[in-house]
C-alpha cells in the first residue's frame, strides 16, 4: 500500500537521499506513465492517482534545446520543459528580446527521408509526394515540449506562426524585423508563396541591396536617439488624432475608364462601365450621364479583401477584390488604365477595406506609397551605378528561387536584378527591410498555412488555406478557389475530440464541419483561435498579453 504523501515531501525524499549539496530549486517530479509534470507541490500522490508501481522521475525543468532560427542560425539555450509551449516561447523570446511572442511557436523539423539512387534512372526525379506540410508540424501550445516528445538537446524551429504583426517599430524590434525578413525571404525562395517574375526580381534586388548595406549598416536604428523618440511620439500623436478627428467634408472618386469583371476564371471579358467611389462604396453605371440614377451595383468594401495583381512591364494594373457574402466570398476584378489611374483606386479600395472614406488624412499618403511600390518595379534603361552589369558578387542562387535560376541563366538574371535594384539603391537598410515586408504582405497568397482536410459528407481530400481573417476551401486536384468563409461571419467553432472532427456555425444557416489529414485538428483549432485573438489587441492592451484568452481561443476541451 502506497503511503500518502504530498508531492514537496516527495521532492523532498529525493533530496535527502541524493546527499548532493546544490539548488535543487528547479527540478520537479515527472510521471512517465501519465506524461505530466507533478507541479502542484500541495496535492498529496494519492490524489494524483499515483500507485506503488508508478515510475517518477526527478528532473529540472529548465534543459538546454537547439533552437534554429529564420535566419539558419542555432542557438543553444535552457528552456522550460514544464510549462505550455506558449509560456516557454515566452520565455525564449524575452531572452532574445522579441516583442510579441504569441506571433511566434515553435515546430518539429522537418525530416527529409534519404532515398537510395537509382544507377539505372538517366534522370534525377525529386520526390515532393512525402514532403509533410509545415502547417502540420507545429507543436501543441497547450502542451509542455517534455509531453510532446521532446527532450534534452534536441533541435526544434522558432518561427513566426500567426501572419498578423502588430505594432511593428524598428527601433524596438531590431531582432523581431531581422527574423520576420529571414522567414519572409526563404518563403519566396522556397517558393512557399508564389509571386509574378517581376515582383521575383524586385525582391531579388532588395535582397542584394540589404546584403550589401547591412555590412555598413550593421544595426536598423538612428544613432540620434532623442530625434528617434520625439518622431516617435508625433507618429504617435498623428495616430491618436488620426482616429479621434472627425471630417466634414464630402469626397468622391468617379472615372469611366475603369473595367470590371466579377471573375478571373470566366471566358467573359471585362466591361467598361462609368465607376464611382463614395463613403466606403463603389457603385458602377452604363454611363457618366446614368450616373445620377441607381446603379447596376453597389459594392460595399467595408470587410472586403483587396490585393494586387500588377505587372508595369506588361502595364496590367488589377485590382481583385473579394466581397464578403453569406456562402463565403464573391471575387470581381477591377482593371486600371495606367499607373496614377491604378494607385488612386487601390488606396480607396484599401481605405474602403477598412471602413475609411477618402475625406481621411490616410488617403495620400496610402497612394504615395502605391506609387513607390510602382515604382520599384519600372526597369531602366540607363547605366546600374555603382553595380556593373558583370558584377561577380552576385550570387543569383540566394537572391531568386529555383524555377528562375532554371528558367534563365546567371548572365540573363543579373542585368534584370541590377535593374530593379536602381529603384531601392536609395533605401536605408531599415526602410528596405520594411519594403520588403511590405511587398511580401501584399502578395495575394501570403499569410496562408495549409492544410489537407476531408469535408463532411465528401468522398475526396481537399485543401484548407488558414489565413489572418479568413478560412479558404480549395480544390486540391485543380487549385481553384471552392469557398471563402471570414472569421467576422464566423459565430461558434467547435472540436468533437472523439472523432478529431471540427464543426464551425456561420452566419446566413452556414454549417461546415471537416476532419484533417496531414495535421491534428488541434493545429487548425488553435490557426483559428490563434487570429481571433490577434484581432483583439490594441495599443491600450499592447502591454499586457492576455494569456488565459489565448488559451480559452485556442486550448479547447482536449485533456491535457
Amino acid at each position: 500500500m502506497l503511503t500518502v504523501f504530498h508531492v514537496a515531501v516527495t521532492s523532498v525524499s529525493c533530496l535527502s537521499s541524493a546527499e548532493i549539496k546544490r539548488d535543487w530549486s528547479d527540478h520537479a517530479l515527472w510521471w512517465e506513465q501519465k506524461q505530466c509534470w507533478l507541479l502542484r507541490t500541495a496535492w498529496t500522490l494519492e490524489k494524483y492517482g499515483i500507485h506503488a508501481d508508478a515510475k517518477l522521475f526527478f528532473m529540472p525543468q529548465h534543459k538546454p534545446l537547439r533552437l534554429c532560427l529564420p535566419n539558419g542560425i542555432t542557438l543553444r539555450l535552457r528552456a522550460c520543459f514544464s510549462n505550455p509551449v506558449f509560456q516557454t516561447v515566452m520565455g525564449i523570446c524575452r531572452m532574445l528580446n522579441i516583442r510579441h511572442p504569441e506571433e511566434l511557436s515553435l515546430l518539429r523539423p522537418v525530416e527529409h527521408k534519404k532515398k537510395k539512387k537509382d544507377k539505372d534512372s538517366a534522370e534525377e526525379i525529386y520526390d515532393l509526394t512525402e514532403v509533410p506540410l509545415s502547417s502540420g508540424t507545429w507543436l501543441n501550445s497547450s502542451r509542455c515540449l517534455l509531453q510532446q516528445g521532446i527532450q534534452e538537446n534536441d533541435r526544434v524551429w522558432l518561427r513566426f506562426k500567426f501572419y498578423a504583426f502588430y505594432d511593428i517599430e524598428p527601433k524596438y524590434d531590431v531582432v523581431r524585423l531581422t527574423q520576420l525578413y529571414e522567414q519572409a525571404r526563404w518563403a519566396i525562395l522556397l517558393e512557399d508563396i508564389d509571386c509574378t517574375e517581376e515582383e521575383m526580381m524586385l525582391f531579388g534586388a532588395l535582397q542584394y541591396h540589404i546584403s550589401k548595406v547591412s555590412q555598413s549598416e550593421p544595426q536598423m536604428m538612428s544613432s540620434n536617439a532623442a530625434m528617434d523618440d520625439l518622431e516617435s511620439a508625433l507618429q504617435s500623436l498623428e495616430v491618436k488624432m488620426e482616429g479621434e478627428s472627425i471630417i466634414f467634408k464630402h469626397v468622391e472618386l468617379s472615372d469611366g475608364t475603369v473595367c470590371f469583371r466579377p471573375k478571373r476564371l470566366t471566358l467573359k471579358g471585362y466591361k467598361q462601365y462609368w465607376f464611382k467611389f463614395q463613403d466606403t462604396s463603389i457603385s458602377y453605371f452604363k454611363s457618366k450621364e446614368e450616373s445620377i440614377g441607381e446603379p447596376i451595383q453597389q459594392i460595399n468594401l467595408k470587410g472586403c479583401e483587396v490585393a494586387p495583381d500588377v505587372n508595369v512591364a506588361a502595364q496590367k494594373f488589377l485590382i481583385r477584390l473579394l466581397i464578403p457574402a453569406p456562402e463565403g466570398m464573391n471575387e470581381v476584378y477591377l482593371r486600371c488604365e495606367n499607373e496614377q489611374q491604378y494607385a488612386q483606386w487601390m488606396a480607396a479600395c484599401r481605405l474602403g477595406s477598412k471602413g475609411k472614406t477618402l475625406a481621411d488624412s490616410s488617403f495620400q499618403n496610402e497612394i504615395q506609397s502605391i506609387r513607390s511600390f510602382l515604382a520599384m518595379q519600372k526597369t531602366n534603361s540607363g547605366s546600374h551605378g555603382n553595380a556593373p552589369a558583370n558584377d561577380e558578387s552576385i550570387n543569383t542562387n540566394s537572391l531568386v528561387s529555383p524555377r528562375y535560376n532554371k528558367k534563365y541563366k546567371t548572365k540573363q538574371l543579373t542585368p534584370r536584378i541590377l535593374d530593379a535594384y536602381q529603384n531601392v539603391a536609395q533605401l536605408s537598410l531599415t526602410d528596405a527591410v520594411m519594403r520588403f515586408l511590405q511587398i511580401w504582405q501584399s502578395l495575394p497568397d501570403f499569410g496562408l498555412s495549409y492544410v489537407v482536410v476531408r469535408f463532411k459528407g465528401s468522398r475526396k481530400d481537399e485543401v484548407l488555406g488558414v489565413a489572418p481573417n479568413r478560412l479558404i476551401r480549395i480544390d486540391l486536384g485543380v487549385g481553384d478557389v471552392v469557398k471563402t468563409w471570414r472569421y467576422n461571419n464566423m459565430k461558434q467553432w467547435n472540436v468533437n475530440w472523439d472523432i478529431r472532427q471540427l464543426a464551425i456555425e456561420f452566419e446566413g444557416n452556414v454549417n461546415i464541419a471537416f476532419s484533417c489529414v496531414t495535421a491534428d485538428c488541434k493545429i487548425v483549432h488553435e490557426f483559428i483561435g490563434g487570429y481571433i485573438f490577434m484581432s483583439t489587441r490594441s495599443r491600450e492592451k499592447s502591454s499586457t498579453l492576455n494569456e488565459e484568452l489565448f488559451h480559452k481561443l485556442t486550448g479547447g476541451h482536449e485533456a491535457l
